[in-house]
C-alpha cells in the first residue's frame, strides 16, 4: 500500500507540473495574440551560431585586422565622395591670349590618367572639347608634322575610352560627326569647322578631367577629377588660333560641351572675367564652376565690387544652340537712345544678340551697325580720320582728344551694360584709336565679342536661366 501511495503520489505531482506548464503556455500565447494584435506582425527569434567556434583569438584578432582596413576603405572612399559633393566650385585660370597674336582668352586644362597639362581656348561658343592629339585611329595628321610641344596620348591614358561611331552620342550630339561608320564599333570621328574658316578633324572619346576644388577649410585647393568629360582627340587643325594654343575647351549650350558636364555637378553655373584683351601673360582670372567669386571661397578678382550685380534672362534657345542668347532693348550713345529697329534683337524675326568669348570684335547686324557708329563718329568728328583695316572709323589720337562718349546697352530687365571706353573705342596702334565694332549681316544675329566683355564679371546661371554682370578690373 505504502508503494502504492507513492505512485500516486508521483503521479499527481506530474499532473501538476502539467497543468501548470499548460497555463503558461496558454498565458504566453494570449500574450503573442494581444502583441499581433498591437503590432499587426508576427515575431521571431533566430539562433546565433559561431562561424568559426574553435577559432583562436589570434584567428579572431586576424579576421578583426582585415575587417577593420575594409572598413577604413570604405569610410576613407566615402570621406573623398562627401568631400567632392560638398565642394562648391572650382576654377581654372584664364589670361588674355594677346602675347600670342590672337584675341582669344586661354584656360589652363589637365586631362586623362595621369593628368597631362593643355593650355585651350575658352569658346562659349563651342560644343565640343578637344586637344592635340597622337595616337588614336580617325584622320590623321600629314606625315611631314612636326612632333607637338604638348599632345594628347589616349593610350597612355588610363581614363580614355573612344565613343562609337554607331552611339547616340555620336550620331546625335557630336557636331560635325563624319558618316563613315565601317563597323559599329568603329570611333566616332568627327570634322569641326568654326564660322572663322579654322578647323578641326579627330576622334571622340571620354576621359577625366582634374580640377582644382574652391572650398573653405585646410583642404580648400584639393583636386579632384571631373569623370565622363567628351573630348575630341584632334590629329589635324587648321587655324591661327590653333596654332598658339593645344585646343579648345567648349563652354557652349551642348550636351556633350564641357560647361554642361561641369554645370551639372557644380551648382547649375559657370562664370569668368575677363582681364583687359591687352594685359600682359601674367594677368591672370579665373574661369568658375559654381557659385561666383563673390559668393564662394577660393581665388577671386582683386577688386570685386559690392554693388548686385546686373541681371537679365539668359536665352537657352536651340535655335542659337551652342550660343547663349541675350535680348537687347536699346543702345544709347552719350544718353541718347539710337534709333534701331526693334527686329534687329528679335530671334523670331532673324535677328538677335548673343555673348561669345571666341570672338574678338562685337559685331553689330547692319542696322545697328551704322546708328552706332554714326553716333560715336559723330561725337568724334573734330579728330583727322587715318586708315586702318579692319576697322571704318579710325583716328589720330593726342592728348587734346576728346572725351569719348558713353556707351549704353540695355537688356531686358533693365540690366544696363556700361563698358569702358577702351571697350569699344579701342588701342589699334600707338596714337590711333578705332571704333572697335564690326558691320554683319542684315538679318543675321548680333554678337557680344570678349573686349566689350573685358573687366566684367559675367555669370551664366544655366539651371536658372540667368546672365548676371557686373564691373570689376579682374586681374589677381
Amino acid at each position: 500500500m505504502a508503494v502504492l501511495r507513492g505512485h500516486v503520489l508521483a503521479l499527481l505531482v506530474l499532473l501538476g507540473l502539467a497543468a501548470a506548464a499548460l497555463a503558461s503556455g496558454a498565458g504566453r500565447h494570449q500574450h503573442q495574440q494581444r502583441h499581433r494584435h498591437r503590432h499587426g506582425r508576427k515575431s521571431a527569434r533566430l539562433t546565433l551560431i559561431p562561424s568559426a567556434p574553435g577559432a583562436s583569438f589570434a584567428d579572431r584578432a586576424r579576421d578583426d585586422r582585415h575587417r577593420h582596413a575594409y572598413i577604413r576603405s570604405k569610410l576613407v572612399a566615402s570621406r573623398r565622395r562627401a568631400a567632392e559633393v560638398g565642394a562648391s566650385a572650382f576654377a581654372m585660370p584664364l589670361s588674355s591670349g594677346a602675347y600670342t597674336g590672337t584675341g582669344q582668352y586661354f584656360v589652363r586644362f589637365r586631362v586623362g590618367t595621369p593628368a597631362q597639362p593643355f593650355v585651350l581656348v575658352a569658346d562659349t561658343g563651342s560644343d565640343l572639347t578637344w586637344v592635340k592629339c597622337r595616337g588614336a585611329a580617325g584622320p590623321s595628321s600629314p606625315p611631314d608634322a612636326q612632333p607637338l610641344e604638348r599632345e594628347f596620348r589616349p593610350a597612355a591614358s588610363k581614363s580614355w575610352a573612344p565613343i562609337a561611331c554607331s552611339s547616340d552620342t555620336c550620331t546625335s550630339y557630336v557636331p560635325f560627326s563624319l558618316a563613315n561608320c565601317s563597323s559599329p564599333a568603329s570611333p566616332c570621328a568627327y570634322d569641326y569647322r568654326y564660322k572663322d574658316g579654322s578647323a578641326a578633324r579627330g576622334v571622340v572619346g571620354t576621359d577625366s578631367a582634374t580640377i582644382a576644388l574652391s572650398g573653405s577649410g585646410p583642404d580648400s585647393s584639393r583636386r579632384a577629377k571631373l569623370q565622363g568629360v567628351v573630348l575630341g582627340c584632334t590629329a589635324s587643325y587648321d587655324g591661327q588660333s590653333f596654332q598658339s594654343s593645344d585646343g579648345v575647351l567648349s563652354l557652349g549650350n551642348s550636351n556633350i560641351s564641357f560647361a554642361s558636364r561641369a554645370t551639372a555637378r557644380f551648382g547649375g553655373r559657370f562664370s569668368y572675367c575677363l582681364v583687359d584683351h591687352l594685359a600682359p601673360r601674367n594677368a591672370t582670372s579665373y574661369l568658375t564652376f559654381g557659385p561666383g567669386p563673390e559668393d564662394a571661397a577660393g581665388p577671386t578678382p582683386a577688386s570685386a565690387p559690392a554693388a548686385p550685380a546686373e541681371q537679365t534672362p539668359l536665352l537657352l534657345d536651340r535655335r542659337m544652340s551652342p550660343f547663349y542668347a541675350v535680348t537687347i532693348d536699346s543702345i544709347a550713345v552719350a544718353g541718347e537712345v539710337l534709333d534701331i529697329p526693334a527686329d534687329v534683337w528679335d530671334v523670331d524675326r532673324n535677328g538677335g544678340a548673343i555673348l561669345d568669348s571666341g570672338t574678338s570684335l562685337t559685331i553689330l547686324a547692319t542696322p545697328a551697325y551704322r546708328a552706332v557708329v554714326a553716333a560715336l563718329s559723330k561725337q568724334l568728328a573734330g579728330l583727322p580720320r587715318v586708315t586702318m583695316d579692319p576697322f571704318e572709323y579710325c583716328y589720330s589720337w593726342t592728348a587734346g582728344a576728346p572725351e569719348i562718349p558713353k556707351l549704353e546697352v540695355q537688356f531686358a530687365g533693365s540690366a544696363t551694360l556700361e563698358p569702358p571706353a577702351k571697350s569699344y573705342v579701342i588701342d589699334a596702334a600707338p596714337g590711333v584709336k578705332c571704333i572697335g565694332v564690326q558691320e554683319g549681316a542684315w538679318p543675321g544675329v548680333s554678337v557680344i565679342g570678349n573686349i566689350l566683355q573685358q573687366e566684367h564679371l559675367w555669370e551664366f546661371d544655366l539651371r536658372d536661366r540667368w546672365l548676371r554682370f557686373k564691373h570689376t578690373r579682374c586681374a589677381l
